[in-house]
């Protein structure tokens, strides 16, 4: 039975919208509101991909392991999930009249999850999808007849150009309006309109976050933003992800022994969240910001910011990250790994050449010229060309770090009670990192290698004869540059 206006029983019998279901948060979110609460709807915008519709999309996702604790406590959670074909970066949300209309007519609570997260998306698509896709779900959420809630999932490095975030709106060089005009202007190029910002993801959510300040549709809405999010802690089982971003395809190419070197400063605070605690502190800011605007008319105020982060309460440096590889890596090596962990860390980028180079252009070779051989066709190169692309990307949050202000977040976990702090954990202090990253590891050897621990005797038995060819290796090209 849920507790007189616990999280619950706020959202009992509610309808739900969620954006970006099928990402890697939505998913998490989507699992957690059906297993915890007692939903009426939860309405997910999924659009056709690749061949498949929206509803064959759905289908697949939930088969997925992910979701076997809630198919085993609610047998029939699928009656409670209403599939919306939808497209937020087209106009009007790319919605059929039926849906239009039994949206406006039904939701209560709107999460948008939504974006493209990819650094290197053009600037021109990351803001048609990340600032005018808000826009469409924003016009959309001020026709919803019976709107309480409305949380946009932005990013803590959203203005990362600063060294200190606090939870508030800064000042972006131009506006959503001034952007669309300067798109397709030849002496606007994308890097003179980026300015300090290293990529569009970042500089479009700053841009979105400014949009939504001035909540000109009087919504009762909030602003969420996450650290870097990476497997889940417990729920519903330790060490679950499905991709290789951030710090996971860094843990990934290193496992395999594919990464062998990488810009990194050691002492620097990396910043990651469990996917499930993201998800619960997302919940949590939206029952904040029902609870908010129930209380007192707020709708003219200007919404609220919460930073999640982990570096205020329990700060986790890179060294201790990759440490904890280091000590799983031991003990259960992947089969798959095409070489031994070995891998050196660079802050210089005249120094980070040479390593490339030595370390993976020069294998690199060798391998693409014995398929060539064989007659295969070769890759190794290029595929070192593309992840070095990807890696550099990432150096900006692998070599600086951030001074967050969470007060706003800190205040939201302190008003909520015993049972919903323990429901919908979501506090990093004291977090035990030792035990994450080792389900950090075990995750990545499951979910992304596809391995289970049946092989780690033979596993071992290949490692240690990389070691052999290892040492081997490195005292040939030491005799040829001492010669």
């Amino acid at each position: 039975m849920e507790t007189a206006g616990s999280i619950a029983e706020t959202f009992k019998n509610g309808t739900f919208i969620i954006t970006g279901s099928t990402g890697f948060l939505g998913k998490i979110l989507v699992e957690k509101l059906l297993r915890s609460c007692t939903v009426k709807n939860i309405a997910i915008l999924v659009r056709s991909k690749k061949g498949f519709d929206a509803s064959q999309r759905v289908a697949d996702i939930y088969r997925e392991s992910l979701f076997d604790r809630l198919r085993n406590e609610k047998p029939n959670f699928m009656n409670n999930i209403k599939v919306i074909n939808g497209n937020i970066a087209e106009e009007s949300l790319g919605l059929s009249t039926a849906d239009r209309n039994w949206i406006i007519e039904n939701v209560n609570f709107v999460f948008h999850c939504a974006a493209t997260i990819k650094f290197n998306e053009a600037l021109e698509s990351a803001a048609k999808i990340n600032i005018q896709g808000t826009v469409n779900l924003l016009t959309l959420a001020s026709q919803m007849r019976n709107l309480k809630g409305f949380v946009h999932v932005s990013t803590a490095y959203s203005h990362c150009p600063r060294t200190e975030i606090r939870e508030q709106y800064y000042p972006t060089p131009i506006t959503a309006m001034e952007l669309e005009n300067m798109l397709g202007v030849d002496e606007c190029t994308e890097s003179k309109i980026l300015g300090k910002w290293p990529n569009t993801y970042s500089f479009t959510k700053a841009i979105t976050e400014n949009l939504i300040s001035t909540n000109e549709n009087r919504l009762p809405i909030s602003i969420f933003r996450p650290s870097i999010i990476g497997c889940t802690n417990s729920e519903p089982e330790p060490g679950w992800l499905n991709n290789l971003n951030g710090p996971t395809g860094i843990l990934t190419g290193v496992m395999v022994g594919f990464l062998r070197t990488l810009q990194l400063s050691r002492d620097k605070i990396t910043d990651i969240i469990p996917v499930d605690y993201t998800a619960n502190a997302l919940i949590s800011v939206m029952w904040d910001t029902v609870k908010r605007h129930q209380d007192c008319n707020q709708i003219n105020e200007q919404p609220k910011i919460y930073n999640y982060v982990s570096s205020i309460d329990s700060p986790l440096k890179w060294s201790e990250y990759m440490e904890g590889l280091h000590d799983n890596y031991y003990a259960s090596p992947p089969l798959k790994s095409m070489w031994y962990t070995f891998y050196i860390l660079y802050t210089n980028v005249w120094i980070g050449v040479l390593l490339k180079f030595f370390l993976h252009r020069i294998p690199a070779a060798f391998m693409d010229l014995f398929l060539i051989i064989t007659g295969k066709s070769p890759k190794m190169l290029k595929m070192y060309s593309k992840t070095e692309a990807m890696t550099d990307l990432l150096k900006m949050f692998t070599s600086k770090q951030w001074k967050f202000d969470n007060s706003n977040t800190i205040e939201l976990l302190s008003s909520l009670s015993k049972e919903d702090r323990d429901k919908f954990e979501f506090s990093m202090e004291n977090f035990n990192w030792k035990q994450y990253t080792t389900s950090y590891y075990y995750g990545i050897r499951k979910h992304i290698l596809h391995e289970d621990l049946s092989n780690v005797v033979e596993a071992k038995s290949r490692n240690r004869k990389y070691i052999f060819y290892l040492l081997y290796y490195y005292i040939r090209i030491l005799v040829v540059l001492a010669a």
